[in-house]
């Protein structure tokens, strides 16, 4: 917890210098993520004066973001989902995301990787939204 406690000065400290978003990561490969996001995040809304500013959920675990998307209270935005894993898996976070009234940052990959000109970026990204706008009413 004293960790925590280290990271919510860090936090307040950001919106004290004008922060708009705080983006919050447990990624790190001793943390327990799913856990370390659930307190923090908890522990941030405890505190009025960061709890006025929306939260970035983001981890390369999904577990983790729905961790901290259930704890949110207010808007956040969930970062990130691709189409990596196919059109099944992007729509069933998708799905969750939305549940949580969240919104969402999508990564420019698909299953063939990571695009790597403009014209893929275009194409992936034109993809998602058409999926996240018709199959989820984003």
């Amino acid at each position: 917890m004293g960790n925590l406690r280290m990271l919510l000065a860090v936090a307040k400290l950001q919106v004290e210098n004008g922060a708009q978003v705080l983006d919050i990561n447990m990624d790190e490969g001793m943390l327990d993520g799913v856990s370390s996001m659930s307190m923090f995040v908890n522990l941030i809304s405890s505190e009025p004066e960061i709890a006025k500013v929306p939260l970035c959920i983001d981890s390369s675990n999904f577990a983790v973001i729905e961790a901290g998307l259930k704890c949110t209270q207010g808007k956040c935005i969930a970062n990130s989902i691709s189409l990596k894993n196919g059109e099944e898996d992007f729509l069933e976070k998708a799905k969750i995301i939305k549940r949580y009234g969240a919104a969402v940052v999508v990564m420019a990959f698909d299953e063939e990787g990571q695009a790597a000109d403009m014209e893929d970026k275009i194409k992936i990204c034109t993809r998602s939204y058409n999926l996240l706008v018709s199959k989820v009413n984003f």
